[in-house]
């Protein structure tokens, strides 16, 4: 079952001053903060402040905010997308299948990764941008 569907924004190196704007205009509780050099072994020095995943919460809604990776290009109009939380990667391999038919491109295929058991980032054939990410034991 989709749990929640999430808006997820990306910045350009400006994560944490974004996350602390939403904060303040949302009024929200920053219920995770994990930056580069929190999770990423040998990280860059120069990359050490980037967000690699913000989330902040609000009303019973999550708001996820992240630092474009800095080997991809920053481009507006991509730096949004909609973030689709399962329970099971079952359920997140249904719907990657499902939007990976005439995609137009997709960045990551669905794997298992340090934060989630089943993660996908992919373009649809509509333009839209989708994160599929399941919660779970590697969370």
């Amino acid at each position: 079952m989709i749990s929640a569907l999430n808006s997820y924004i990306v910045t350009n190196g400006n994560g944490r001053e974004a996350v602390d704007f939403y904060q303040d205009l949302f009024q929200a509780q920053v219920t995770n903060l994990m930056l580069w050099k929190d999770a990423i072994p040998d990280c860059p020095k120069d990359r050490e402040h980037l967000v690699l995943n913000a989330q902040l919460e609000f009303n019973g809604i999550r708001l996820q905010v992240s630092d474009e990776n800095p080997d991809e290009t920053y481009k507006a109009g991509t730096n949004l997308s909609i973030a689709i939380i399962t329970d099971s990667p079952e359920e997140a391999k249904e719907l990657y299948q499902k939007l990976i038919q005439n995609a137009q491109h997709v960045f990551l295929e669905l794997q298992e990764t340090f934060w989630s058991p089943a993660y996908a980032n992919l373009i649809d054939q509509f333009g839209v941008m989708w994160q599929i990410n399941t919660e779970g034991a590697n969370a």
